[in-house]
């Protein structure tokens, strides 16, 4: 039983290919840029916002903690989202190709 190696160029060009990492890109591109203006947010805010980041909420808990604390809430949220994403459209976009490599030429 031999077994050909996939054609590695011939995938890359191949449109089913490339429709998959435009859209796999295009979502990761999106939630970066989120990630990315939530996370600095909390220095701004720490910054320029003191008034509000050190109002109380409960105890010694103030807004500024709160907001640190979400930013855990967020990363899990945004890698929770993109495996939602992945499971359900690019896992299902990539197996197509797989099925077919071996004939992509």
């Amino acid at each position: 039983m031999t077994q050909t190696k996939p054609n590695w160029a011939a995938i890359d060009t191949d449109p089913r290919f490339q429709a998959l990492h435009a859209k796999k890109t295009r979502f990761l591109w999106g939630l970066m840029i989120f990630s990315v203006i939530y996370y600095f947010l909390l220095p701004v805010g720490a910054a320029y916002y003191q008034d509000l980041f050190k109002m109380k909420v409960w105890g010694p808990v103030n807004v500024g903690i709160l907001f640190a604390l979400s930013e855990f809430v967020v990363a899990w949220s945004v890698a929770g989202i993109y495996a939602k994403r992945a499971n359900r459209e690019f896992d299902a976009m990539a197996a197509e190709i797989v099925r077919n490599a071996h004939n992509i030429k």
